[in-house]
Formats: C-alpha cells, structure tokens, sequence
C-alpha cells in the first residue's frame, strides 16, 4: 500500500492553505472592486462577508477532508452515501475547468514578468499597444500557458513535503514581502493619501447599498476559495489533531491582508501617477487596469522598472500557489481510485494543459470560461454547507471543530453554515440577473460570451456527465474508513 503523504509541519499546511486562497483576484479585482463599491463601506461588508460565508465554510471543507481521508468525490460519497459522489466529482471538475484557463491567466503574468525584466515596462512605452499585441498573437498565448502548467507540474509531481509545502513556504512570505515593497513604494509618492482616502473612503451611507454587499460576498466568496475544494483535499495530508478553527481564521485573513496590501500598492499609485484618469483605469477591467494601466503608470515613478518587474513576479507566484492547488484536487481524486501520484499527475497537467489551449488563443473563450466557472463555484459552496447540514451542524461543531481547536467556536458557525443557501439564493441570482440586464438581446443565445444560456448549458452538460458516471465513480475509490462521522450521517 502507497504510503499516505503528510505535511511535514502546520506551517506547511498554512502556507498551502493561504497559496489557494491568494491568486490573482487579490491583486486585480480586489482594489478595482472594492473602490467602485465606496471603498471604507465595501470593506465593512467584505469583513462581514469573511465572516458569515468564507471562514465557516473553510472550517466545514477541512471538517470533511480531516474526517473522510478523501479528495472531494471520494469525501462526499463517505459522508453521504454513493449517490452523493457527484457533487464531490462537480467540486472536482469545477476546479479542473478552473485550472485550465488560469493558467493562461498565470502565463500573462509570466510574460510581464519577463517584459520587465527586460526592460520592455519603461517610461512613455504604450502599454495598450503592447497588450493588444500580446494577446492578439495566438502562439505567445499558448507557449506562456505551457510554461506556467510546467511550473504547476514541477509542484504536484513532487508531492505533499517536497512540492506544494516546500513552494509554499518559499513563495508565500516572498509574494507578501513583494506586495510590500510595492505598497511601501506606492506610499511614498505625491498625493499617495489622496489614494488611500479614495481606497478608504469614509461614506458608510452606502452601506445601505444592496450592490455594495453582494459585490463583497462575491469578492470573498471567490477570493478566499471557501468552498472550491482545495481544503478538504489539503486536510486530508494534515495531522488528525490539527487545529480547525485557528486555521481557517488564518487563511481568511491572510488572504485579506494580501488583498488590502494590494489594493494600498495599485490605488495610491493610480492616483498618484494619473489623478485625473482613475475612474478610467477602475472601470478598464482586471486585464485593463494591471496590463494596461499598471503597465504604464509603474514605470513613471523612480525605480519603477524595478516595482514593475517585482509586482509582476508577485502576481506570478500568486497565481502559481493557486494553480497547483487546482491541479491537487484532482490529483488527489485520481490517488484515491488507486492511481500513483506520477500517473495522476500527468494526467491531470496534460488535460489542462490541451483543455486552456482555446483560452490561451481567444480571450473571448477565456472570459467566457472564466463566467461560467467562476459562478459555478458558487455552487460549489452550496454543496459543501448541504454536506454539513445533513451531518449536523452542532455534532460537527463540537465533536470535529472545537475538540481541536483552540479557538471554541460559538453557534455563529451553525447559523452562518445554515443560512448559505438562502445566501447562494441571493448571490447567484444577482448574477443572472445582471446577465440578463446587461445583455437582453442574447441572453438566451449559448454561443454569445456572457449569456446566462451559456453558463446553464455548460452547466447541464456536467452535470448530466456526472450523474451518469455517479455510480462508476463511487465504486472506482478505494474504500475507506468512514469513523464515527460519516456512520452517524449514512445512517
């Protein structure tokens, strides 16, 4: 029998933990959200968020992962029962589409990385121009997305200690002290407070705003990856005594920590540098405001050839500890049905790899995919707080949390866990509703990019896959011993 990888230390565990949470949202939408949503009241409801939503549910994923011993289908059909292993295979193949056109994001990232490096980011360079030049040329596309799914490969094929914990530990205090050096360079320019006041702003009127609260919980649904299942498969390489609640509080507020040093290097530099063009560069987008704007306004300040180069390379390492998260997942499914972790690997790495090509040469494909699987994570989540719900919130509470940690949990957990659906209701219908809004005239076409017929029929079209494959997935794991949890809840 194939020895059980482990991480070597709780350090590792939380270095892993906070690599799936931070990746690129926090650096390009974080601050362009937060500051077109009233900034000072956005992060109040961003903290709320954090509370009621992504931290109970990071503490439920690594409840189920501690518990079942099993990547996400596997966990599922032990909690459950068999007939219940396609949401764990929907979890799974959420984070399989996920991985496959992030990595072409990642491979943006390492383009201008080298761009930097360089010296191609200078003073007056247009930065429009090069972008559209970059992403208009098919073959660049598609040699940086290889090479970042070769950077994810080089992780996962080395293992729990050798790969994810020993990048982990590595990239995560490199990437906050980058994000640092860019926030500490940020601060020192003319008219920097004028950024922070923007960031900040004080209008907690708006906290009235219902847009205000619903970007915030989709902002930290998708930021912190509660519910993705990158915790459940992490949990189960932990120690059976590992601390669930003190963990999970961790990676949520690294992760907005690593948001809040990124929105205080991107603002203040924006307002510094362009004061009378921010609104422009918020409303440009993820890709406008960090390859256009970015791009060009980094290299006007003193030493900005090197904070330009630096912030790209921190937007590498945050993409890459969040891709090789996304490939684990199933890795991890595949090892639980008895494959090796090198054949697993290869497979996983090779599929993503031919499965983003399409990304990597239309970003109309790209956008596309990342609507559909981005909101599909939603539901991801959903699933998760039906797992725990059918358990029993109170058992799990007491028995699986607070008898690990040192932080006792109160029955906030239970009502927040409770209340996800009626929240889910909420969220994901927001967003259809903006789709049909925003595009009345094709919102019913599947072949147009931001149609809600496009998310449901890809949607379906999973779906229908792995409920015909439920029962043939269920039994392709190895069995595993359930403990006392998943007894209680089959029963």
């Amino acid at each position: 029998m194939e020895k059980r990888e482990s991480f070597a230390s709780r350090f590792g565990f939380i270095a892993a933990a906070m690599g799936q949470a931070i990746g690129t949202g926090n650096v390009w939408r974080f601050p362009r959200v937060a500051t077109a949503n009233g900034g000072g009241p956005f992060m109040v409801a961003f903290i709320v968020a954090l509370f009621v939503w992504s931290i109970p549910l990071l503490m439920a994923e690594v409840v189920i992962g501690k518990r079942t011993r099993k990547g996400t289908a596997g966990a599922f059909r032990d909690l459950l029962g068999e007939k219940y292993t396609w949401m764990g295979g929907w979890i799974g193949f959420v984070c399989f589409a996920l991985g496959a056109y992030y990595s072409v994001t990642m491979g943006w990232t390492l383009r201008y990385f080298l761009y930097g490096l360089f010296g191609v980011l200078k003073s007056g360079v247009d930065t429009e121009a090069l972008w559209s030049s970059f992403i208009s040329s098919p073959w660049q596309g598609i040699i940086f997305h290889a090479a970042s799914v070769g950077l994810g490969a080089l992780v996962v094929f080395r293992g729990v200690q050798g790969g994810i914990e020993r990048a982990s530990k590595f990239m995560i205090p490199s990437l906050f002290l980058l994000l640092v050096i860019g926030m500490a360079r940020a601060l020192t320019l003319p008219n920097a407070v004028g950024g922070l006041n923007y960031l900040f702003n004080p209008d907690f009127g708006k906290l009235l705003s219902g847009k205000v609260w619903l970007e915030a919980f989709t902002q930290s649904a998708w930021s912190t990856g509660a519910g993705w299942g990158f915790m459940i498969t992490y949990s189960v390489y932990t120690r059976e005594k590992e601390d669930v609640a003190c963990n999970s509080f961790i990676t949520g507020f690294a992760d907005t920590s690593a948001a809040l040093i990124a929105a205080m290097a991107v603002i203040p530099t924006i307002f510094a540098l362009a004061p009378q063009s921010v609104e422009e560069a918020i409303g440009s987008g993820n890709t406008g405001l960090t390859f256009v704007w970015l791009a060009k306004l980094f290299p006007e300040m003193p030493g900005g050839r090197v904070i330009a180069t630096l912030f790209f390379l921190a937007m590498s390492f945050a993409a890459l500890t969040s891709l090789y998260a996304m490939y684990e997942v199933n890795i991890r499914n595949l090892m639980d049905a008895g494959w090796s972790r090198q054949k697993a690997a290869a497979l996983v790495v090779a599929l993503s790899f031919i499965c983003g090509i399409p990304s990597a040469v239309n970003i109309n494909i790209f956008e596309n995919q990342d609507l559909v699987w981005g909101v599909a994570l939603l539901v991801s989540g959903l699933l998760v707080s039906f797992a725990m719900m059918k358990y029993g919130l109170e058992k799990a509470r007491k028995e699986e949390i607070n008898a690990v940690s040192d932080i006792k949990i109160n029955r906030w957990w239970n009502i927040s866990i409770a209340l996800f659906p009626a929240m889910f209701a909420v969220i994901c219908g927001w967003w259809v509703y903006q789709q049909f809004t925003w595009y009345p005239d094709t919102w019913w076409n599947p072949l147009e990019v931001y149609s809600p017929a496009t998310m449901f029929l890809q949607w379906a079209l999973a779906l229908i896959v792995l409920l015909f494959c439920n029962n043939r997935i269920a039994r392709a794991i190895k069995p595993g011993e359930l403990g006392a949890m998943g007894e209680e809840c089959r029963r």
